[in-house]
């Protein structure tokens, strides 16, 4: 059982940024694949952005040009930079690891965009 903690999490107006991290205590960090999902009131978790071993990265298609996902293996950290938020983008964001066919959530952040 992979432990992750979210922060940053916060209520922001339109046009805004925030950053959120996702530490991961006593794990080989550098052999998972990391990612952000979000889940919205009344809608299905889904994806916003991962990032490979290698540094790969990969966005939905919503927050393309607008989020950053990074990686520090050295601080088991992973962070989502997010800029030039909606309120179309308020939802619980949840970190997830990837290891072969394993996964482990964090608890979530929420996050809240007023217009």
């Amino acid at each position: 059982q992979v432990q992750l903690v979210e922060s940053g999490g916060g209520l922001v107006q339109a046009g805004g940024s925030l950053r959120l991290s996702c530490l991961a205590p006593g794990i080989i960090f550098r052999i998972y694949a990391m990612g952000w999902y979000r889940q919205a009131p009344g809608k299905q978790r889904e994806l916003v952005a991962t990032v490979s071993t290698s540094g790969d990265t990969n966005y939905a298609d919503s927050v393309k040009g607008r989020f950053t996902v990074s990686r520090d293996n050295a601080k088991n950290t992973v962070s989502l930079q997010m800029n030039s938020l909606k309120p179309e983008d308020t939802a619980v964001y949840y970190c997830i690891a990837f290891y072969k066919t394993s996964n482990d959530w964090g608890q979530g952040t929420q996050v809240t965009v007023s217009s």
